[in-house]
């Protein structure tokens, strides 16, 4: 239903829009672009951004089969050796530029439980309806159903970054008297994947593979549907 420069945790990929490019998740290569940073000039977060930009033009006009780091680098206007200084692999490089899109969702803080679900539905489906985001998700869920490895990543990356705007907006709630205080870690944790889960895969569906609007009256009654259960326990 996603993943920033400070990179020492998803949650700090959300609020702000910043640039997931400069910071290359697994160990391998946080390795190498420290050794890279030692020795060469200092990371530079506009090549980054003209990089992520170009890694999601190319995906949506050639495909995951079409594109390569050549494509990039040259639509980038960066050398191939810069790429591959930031981005090991094409894996990593599409998943950050796919993640990056999703840096600007934020869950507000509107003094009700219904407000903030609305307002974070509708940036999300305000997102989802822009044909770069939708080309890239499309390009990008449609190799991980081939790949697990690429699978991990989009996890790792996009969706579990993701979950802490439910988190957030369930303690906000909590805070309110909205909700009840958790009682046991596991059943939260639980619930947080199934709220994420439900919000993320309905709106994706309608958007993705229904084609059909997200409209204001839509918004509110698919809240209730939501909030019915969470709030009558």
């Amino acid at each position: 239903m996603p993943a920033p420069q400070p990179s020492a945790s998803p949650d700090s990929a959300v609020p702000g829009s910043t640039v997931r490019g400069s910071t290359v998740r697994d160990s391998t290569a946080q390795e190498g672009t420290t050794a890279s940073r030692a020795k060469g000039r200092p990371r530079s977060a506009a090549a980054d951004r003209a990089i992520l930009d170009a890694t999601r033009e190319a995906l949506a006009e050639l495909g995951w089969g079409g594109l390569t780091m050549g494509h990039v680098a040259s639509r980038a206007g960066v050398a191939k050796t810069t790429l591959y200084r930031r981005w090991p692999s094409k894996n990593e490089l599409v998943v950050d530029a796919v993640a990056s899109l999703f840096d600007d969702l934020v869950m507000p803080d509107l003094g009700s439980l219904r407000a903030d679900i609305e307002a974070v539905v509708g940036q999300f489906a305000d997102l989802l309806a822009r044909p770069e985001t939708q080309a890239a998700l499309l390009a990008l869920f449609a190799e991980g159903t081939r790949d697990p490895q690429l699978r991990r990543r989009i996890r790792e990356a996009i969706v579990d970054p993701q979950k802490h705007l439910v988190r957030q907006g369930r303690a906000a709630a909590q805070a309110r008297g909205e909700l009840e205080a958790d009682t046991d870690t596991g059943s939260a944790c639980e619930e947080v994947d199934i709220i994420f889960d439900t919000i993320a895969g309905t709106v994706e569906h309608r958007v993705l593979v229904s084609g059909e609007p997200i409209t204001p009256e839509w918004i509110r009654r698919f809240t209730d549907l939501l909030l019915g259960p969470l709030t009558t326990g």
